[in-house]
């Protein structure tokens, strides 16, 4: 079990971007961002790997939102850009504990954030 915090988040005009950061207090086999709007179930929109750096995006956000991890493997990044008032939603970054799997599989998340507010107007 990791501790997981986000940062960032805020409020924006569509077409903006924001940056939101995570860090983790423990080792990870990969690393990901969720959203959930209102009214909505929550959603895996991107993961990296902790160990290669590979990362998977979910369509709605491919060429719009980049994952990175750095260096330590305790931190990571959601670079979101072209903005849309859809994105709008609160963002949770989750730590898989456990055996790599697949990063495009979101149901294996073991830790998770306690989300920030991310808010696009038109």
């Amino acid at each position: 079990q990791v501790h997981v915090e986000e940062s960032g988040g805020g409020s924006v005009e569509a077409g903006g971007s924001l940056r939101l950061s995570c860090v983790v207090s423990g080792s990870t086999s990969k690393m990901g961002w969720f959203r959930q709007a209102p009214g909505k179930e929550r959603e895996g929109v991107a993961a990296v790997s902790s160990r290669t750096e590979r990362t998977y995006y979910v369509d709605s956000v491919k060429d719009r939102f980049i994952i990175a991890r750095d260096k330590t493997r305790r931190k990571v990044e959601l670079q979101m850009f072209s903005l849309k008032p859809e994105d709008t939603a609160v963002y949770y970054c989750a730590a898989s504990t456990g055996l790599f799997t697949s990063l495009s599989k979101f149901e294996d998340y073991t830790d998770w954030g306690q989300g920030t507010q991310v808010t696009v107007s038109s």
